[in-house]
Formats: structure tokens, C-alpha cells, sequence
């Protein structure tokens, strides 16, 4: 197994401020990747402008706005993506589903057809998801739903794997079980191996 050398990290929290954990989560990890001498990019969802689609038209058809093609960019160009959030109402935040729908167009992450090609094959992706219940409580009696057709639904869809994740709970508990989160995302920006 090898380290990937093209890093995105997708910042999806859509509170920008950095009081949020989900953020010191992702530099935690971007600082081990700057240790392991990796290529790193960073898309801070709470800055990046866009429109929220609301057709198939639209999706399909029109041209995405620049924010969204330099994000297809930055997706086309990584080995290995990052997606941190936190859980909201049992699932991701609106705004990571609304960014996804944007850069997951036919033609990029998927062919068109009535069976549509994945075309994001190659790549890795580590989801990092936090949450103020226990994370075994999430994973055995809600059975991680939302984060597997994450993983199922959309990123294996488009031909991302392998897909691995990190279930973080608690994280208004105390200050010591935080920072063990972060040593361990700065650990594993340093030394995945995803492939």
C-alpha cells in the first residue's frame, strides 16, 4: 500500500466559525499531510458561493458556475478526499448534499445514459463525521444509515473506493477525548494509506 499523494480535504461544517471541531478536525489532519510532505487542497464549504439546483434541466445541461468547476478541479485532480461534517438532523448538512449535487454532474463524476458510468475511478475517500451522541450509539442502533448511503449511494456510485470512515461522538464531552481526535486525524493525514 502506498501513501496518496494528492490530498482534498472538503471542510463541510457550514458554520465558518473556527470554534467548530469539525474544522479543527481538518487542519489537524492537513497539518499531518504538510508532515508527510503531501499535496493538499481545501475546499471550505461555509465560504464557497453557489446556487442550490433545482431541476434536472440544470443539472444536466447548464454550465456550473466557477466555484463549482474549480471544486470539480480540485476533485479531478486528488487521489484521496476528505469529507468532514458534522451530523445534522441524522444526516449531512444541506450544504454538503447541495455541493455534491453540483459537482457530481453527468459528464463529470458520472456518464449519461440509462446507465450512467462512474467516472471518478481511482480515487479514495476517508469520511470523517461528528456527532454529540456516542458514536457506537450511532452505529449500532441508528446502524449509520446516513453515512453508509453516503459511502453506497453517491461516492461508490460515481466509482470512488476504497471508502473508509471515522464516526467521532461525544464531541461536546470533555477536552481530553477531543484532543485524542485530534492526534489521531493528524496521525492519519500523515500516514493512510487508502488504496
Amino acid at each position: 500500500m502506498t501513501l496518496a499523494r494528492r490530498i482534498l480535504i472538503v471542510d463541510a461544517h457550514p458554520d465558518p466559525d473556527p470554534a467548530r471541531f469539525v474544522h479543527a478536525l481538518a487542519d489537524a489532519y492537513q497539518s499531518g499531510t504538510a508532515e508527510a510532505g503531501r499535496e493538499v487542497r481545501r475546499i471550505d464549504l461555509a465560504r464557497l458561493p453557489f446556487d442550490l439546483l433545482s431541476s434536472r434541466a440544470a443539472w444536466e445541461g447548464e454550465t456550473p458556475p466557477a466555484p463549482i468547476a474549480a471544486a470539480q478541479a480540485d476533485i479531478g485532480w486528488a487521489e484521496h478526499i476528505l469529507f468532514f461534517y458534522p451530523l445534522w438532523l441524522g444526516d449531512m448538512p444541506a450544504l454538503l448534499k447541495g455541493f455534491l449535487e453540483q459537482v457530481a454532474r453527468p459528464g463529470f463524476a458520472m456518464g449519461t445514459g440509462p446507465s450512467p458510468k462512474p467516472l471518478l475511478k481511482g480515487k479514495s475517500a476517508r469520511i470523517v463525521v461528528t456527532m454529540g451522541m456516542p458514536a457506537l450509539f450511532y452505529r449500532f442502533f441508528y446502524r449509520a444509515h446516513s453515512l453508509k448511503s453516503f459511502e453506497r449511494n453517491i461516492l461508490k456510485f460515481v466509482g470512488i473506493k476504497p471508502v473508509t470512515h471515522s464516526i467521532v461522538g461525544n464531541v461536546e464531552g470533555d477536552a481530553a477525548h477531543r484532543l485524542r481526535w485530534l492526534e489521531r486525524m493528524r496521525a492519519l493525514g500523515r500516514d493512510e494509506t487508502p488504496d
